[in-house]
């Protein structure tokens, strides 16, 4: 991947990624990594379901965090609360307003933990997948970001240049785990 030229999205050269599973940021990781930005990961994703399924996709992070030598932040499993804010919303189609709702929670949490780790930059692998709407995890982003000063979120296009077929190729190598469904219960019907 290393065809994608990225410019450093601040002074301090820092990036906060909020990473969904590990088969969605591997190209993004070796991008950022190759472009010299500091990286840290940050694993939030209280909407996947059932709990055995977030471990799977939270260790595979771990595992490649651990491998490429990149710090990571493991934030709590929160559900319950999850579970709360999309009330109503549990029969909306894939891409509808549950998901919207659901990248607001995901991306307002990762503002906050770039805000209190001096990280000025925040960036998602929600993007890469064909199966979400990219305009929409952009805006949402982006108004995730509105809510501290000095902090950006970086809408870097992941999928430019092949990045969502480096990223199948990643994960085959590296023998991720690979799930069937976006994370969500309401998403398995799908």
């Amino acid at each position: 991947m290393n065809e994608i030229n990225l410019l450093p999205p601040t002074k301090d050269n820092k990036v906060l990624l909020h990473v969904c599973c590990a088969p969605c940021a591997g190209s993004i990781i070796e991008a950022i990594l190759e472009s010299g930005i500091n990286l840290t990961l940050f694993f939030y994703n209280p909407n996947i379901y059932p709990r055995d399924e977030y471990e799977k996709r939270k260790n595979e992070v771990i595992r490649y965090a651990l491998k490429k030598e990149i710090p990571y932040i493991d934030a709590e499993y929160d559900s319950k609360t999850w579970n709360a804010k999309i009330k109503g919303l549990e029969n909306e189609p894939e891409r509808g307003k549950r998901c919207d709702k659901c990248f607001d929670i995901r991306l307002s949490k990762t503002a906050l933990c770039a805000s209190e780790n001096n990280i000025h930059c925040f960036a998602t692998t929600l993007g890469i997948s064909r199966w979400k709407d990219l305009d929409k995890v952009n805006k949402t982003g982006k108004l995730s970001a509105e809510q501290f000063p000095a902090l950006q979120f970086w809408d870097f296009n992941w999928r430019k240049k092949n990045g969502s077929q480096r990223a199948s190729q990643i994960a085959k190598e590296e023998n991720f785990y690979r799930q069937k469904y976006c994370g969500c219960e309401f998403s398995i019907r799908n």
